[in-house]
């Protein structure tokens, strides 16, 4: 097939590019900002975006930041494709700092203390979760029984603070992403503007000079 890739990943090497993207973060990092400096709309617009995307990172509801960001993009009148690169915001490198700071807002707003076990096994308990969701969800086409003991508990524990505290951090966040990239857009831009006026003039003054070349024979 045309598409089909010449050297086929292995499920150890592909989940190995989500944890460490092929030529680094740094690359990863250098891709997405030159993809946002460069697409169509205001830099406020692009900015409302990235912020909507940051603020979508902090949600429990992994698999649909995608979803959610491109919702409150579009209520918001943000560049939706910034919004979902805004999204990359949240990786393997952030999971653990975003929940953590998102389940300890949780807890203060709700007037209750953090366990002691949240924040050390914090990954150990969302994958736990992961997987007796999965568990429950094969039970039912099975003769299983499925068991919503350890989710409730994850629930009450994890889920409802990081989804309470994720609102006020989230924000916070997508804010300060929005102050931060506003004016720098709006100066890639109008450097890049720049650049193509110059070129365009130094086009028109070329073949101004073949013209009057041709005129003069």
């Amino acid at each position: 097939m045309v598409f089909r890739r010449r050297d086929r990943r292995g499920i150890a090497r592909a989940v190995w590019e989500v944890v460490y993207p092929k030529g680094g973060w740094s690359r990863a990092y250098l891709y997405v900002k030159h993809r946002l400096t460069r697409l169509p709309g205001t830099p406020e617009q692009i900015a409302r975006g990235i912020g909507v995307g940051v603020f979508a990172a902090f949600s429990p509801f992994y698999g649909l930041h995608f979803l959610v960001a491109a919702v409150v993009a579009l209520l918001m009148r943000g560049s939706v494709i910034a919004a979902l690169l805004g999204t990359f915001f949240g990786n393997p490198l952030t999971y653990i700092p975003i929940g953590a700071a998102s389940v300890g807002a949780g807890y203060a707003i709700l007037g209750k203390s953090v366990p002691l076990n949240v924040h050390s096994g914090f990954g150990q308990m969302f994958s736990q979760a992961l997987q007796e969701l999965w568990f429950n969800f094969k039970a039912m086409f099975t003769v299983s029984m499925a068991d919503w003991t350890y989710l409730l508990e994850f629930w009450d524990t994890v889920f409802f603070p990081w989804l309470v505290g994720s609102i006020p951090v989230g924000i916070i966040a997508g804010l300060l992403a929005y102050f931060l990239s506003a004016p720098t857009i709006r100066v890639y831009k109008n450097r890049r503007k720049g650049l193509l006026s110059s070129k365009l003039i130094a086009l028109r003054k070329k073949a101004q000079i073949k013209r009057d070349g041709g005129v003069g024979r």
